[in-house]
């Protein structure tokens, strides 16, 4: 039998290994230090070393911080994110759908979608807030116009979790989704919609049985990074949001008042969701792409 040797290594690659290992522990070290420490006993403190190994502080955090109502802060950004993925999904697919034919203007409306993603994300929350505080102002105006005295003087503030929020959201996820979905038809065979149609199917059938399952995958990812981005917000959301806090402002307002490591069990928690997300996405990609091939076989 013929001895199998292996090839050297280049001189270079221990060195670009080992800035690589740094780079992923600068990468990840601050995140694996959070979720270490929130596991700290009843005396545990904000660094190291940790003293004792519990769950006390996920006990606290279900008891609650103070005046803050976490769970409520966290169903807002679960509810946000999940009408997020919902609409980039949607609107992304019916775009890069629009897209696919030459389009008058087409060009300045995409360059004015994705324009959106190289401003400040604090600018366009200010300019979101702004906007709505004039619907504000016109709206009360017509209600007085009108003679509604008290529906003006009872009326609060179009900013909310709904409106402004929500288009403050998708002001930084549909860019990416379009983005992606350009990719993905960019690389799309049109044959597979001409045999469909050549077989009699309709538009619509052409879509539904064709289109979409190769498409699903993608459309899938870009859910998912629809919510992700969504729920991590902060800055688009500060100026948009009205008088309600989601999960993410919650937290930023914590680090400046609590000083325990319950701090750092909501943390773990926020980003364990995240993880959850990308694990259930890749897991429908995975089911999507084995039924493709089991198709392809029979």
């Amino acid at each position: 039998m013929q001895a199998r040797f292996r090839e050297p290594r280049a001189p270079g690659f221990w060195p670009l290994a080992c800035l690589f290992a740094l780079f992923v522990l600068f990468l990840y070290g601050p995140m694996l230090t959070i979720f270490a420490l929130s596991f700290q006993g009843p005396d545990g403190g904000l660094t190291f070393p940790m003293n004792g190994l519990s769950l006390h502080w996920y006990r606290q955090l279900a008891e609650g911080l103070g005046v803050v109502d976490i769970g409520a802060a966290f169903r807002r950004s679960l509810a946000l994110g999940a009408v997020v993925m919902a609409l980039t999904m949607g609107l992304s697919l019916l775009a890069a759908l629009a897209f696919r034919k030459r389009l008058r203007g087409g060009g300045v409306l995409f360059y004015v979608t994705v324009a959106s993603l190289i401003m400040p994300s604090i600018v366009v929350s200010l300019g979101i807030g702004l906007q709505f505080r004039l619907i504000d102002t016109g709206l009360k105006a017509l209600l007085t116009a009108l003679g509604m005295t008290d529906q003006a003087d009872s009326f609060g503030s179009s900013l909310g979790l709904w409106t402004s929020a929500l288009g403050a959201h998708l002001t930084w996820t549909l860019p990416f989704g379009l983005l992606i979905m350009f990719a993905v038809f960019n690389r799309f065979n049109p044959a597979y919609e001409e045999a469909a149609r050549d077989l009699g199917a309709t538009p619509w059938q052409t879509f539904r049985h064709v289109v979409l399952p190769l498409i699903a995958p993608s459309l899938i990812g870009v859910g998912m990074f629809g919510f992700t981005l969504s729920w991590d917000e902060i800055a688009r959301t500060s100026q948009a949001i009205g008088d309600v806090n989601t999960l993410p402002l919650e937290l930023q307002g914590l680090t400046t008042t609590v000083t325990t490591p319950s701090i750092y069990a909501l943390g773990t928690l926020t980003t364990v969701v995240s993880f959850v997300v990308m694990g259930l996405t890749m897991l429908a990609i995975v089911r999507l792409r084995r039924r493709q091939s089991a198709g392809r076989v029979d």
